[in-house]
């Protein structure tokens, strides 16, 4: 498992001069964000950008059509498919390797985004130059992780927190913005009791006795954002 600032690559990954550029595929719901990271991506001299999604139904069906190295991806887009089921998906259907590239570094959003085929994860305040080599080291089928997030990941695998179903994190979720009981309830389509009993679940996993310290508990755990 390797990262972009790999000591032992302190140039960082290079391909041959003779190669043709690498084909990426920009998937992110704000065209600010897209404009800028094809600008960078663009200017690199060993990358090209070849399209781009704002969602990843969009990046679906755009892949039918392009010829695609590398899919740099949002994880989190406001409207349509997320990054992690538009990875599941352009994995499980043998697409090109993909490259998360979010603010998010939850040990849920990591280990989701690995589990559904990622070939790397990177937050949107890594150096240019990181980035830049991360795409060139996907390209290769090698895996490109943010110090930061292989950091995260080895201390899930030597301390591993107590793991909550995706129902109890909805719940603790909805407590963390200030929902009630009740109103968390209605938003997750099941009875007020359920949700209480998911709570009951959480604080003894967690080790907790409170709403309050449970949402703490499960933000100091990487859990919830």
């Amino acid at each position: 498992m390797t990262h972009p600032s790999d000591p032992a690559s302190p140039a960082g990954p290079t391909i041959p001069a003779d190669s043709p550029p690498i084909a990426v595929l920009i998937v992110d719901d704000h065209p600010v964000v897209r404009a800028g990271l094809r600008a960078l991506l663009s200017t690199s001299g060993r990358l090209a950008v070849v399209g781009e999604a704002e969602n990843g139904e969009r990046a679906l069906e755009l892949l039918r059509s392009l010829s695609v190295d590398v899919v740099l991806m949002d994880l989190q887009m406001g409207e349509g498919m997320d990054g992690v089921t538009a990875t599941r998906r352009i994995r499980a259907a043998g697409g090109p390797p993909v490259l998360i590239l979010t603010t998010y570094d939850t040990d849920r959003d990591i280990v989701r985004a690995v589990e559904a085929g990622a070939a790397g994860y990177l937050l949107k305040d890594a150096p240019p130059a990181d980035l830049i080599d991360a795409v060139v080291t996907a390209s290769r089928g090698e895996t490109a992780l943010a110090p930061r997030v292989a950091g995260r990941l080895m201390t899930r695998l030597q301390s591993p927190h107590a793991q909550l179903t995706d129902r109890e994190l909805a719940v603790v979720e909805a407590v963390a913005r200030g929902l009630s009981n009740r109103a968390a309830a209605k938003e997750l389509f099941i009875s007020e009791a359920t949700v209480k009993t998911h709570l009951v679940h959480v604080f003894e996993k967690l080790g907790v006795d409170s709403r309050t310290a449970a949402v703490a508990a499960a933000r100091d755990a990487g859990l919830i954002r």
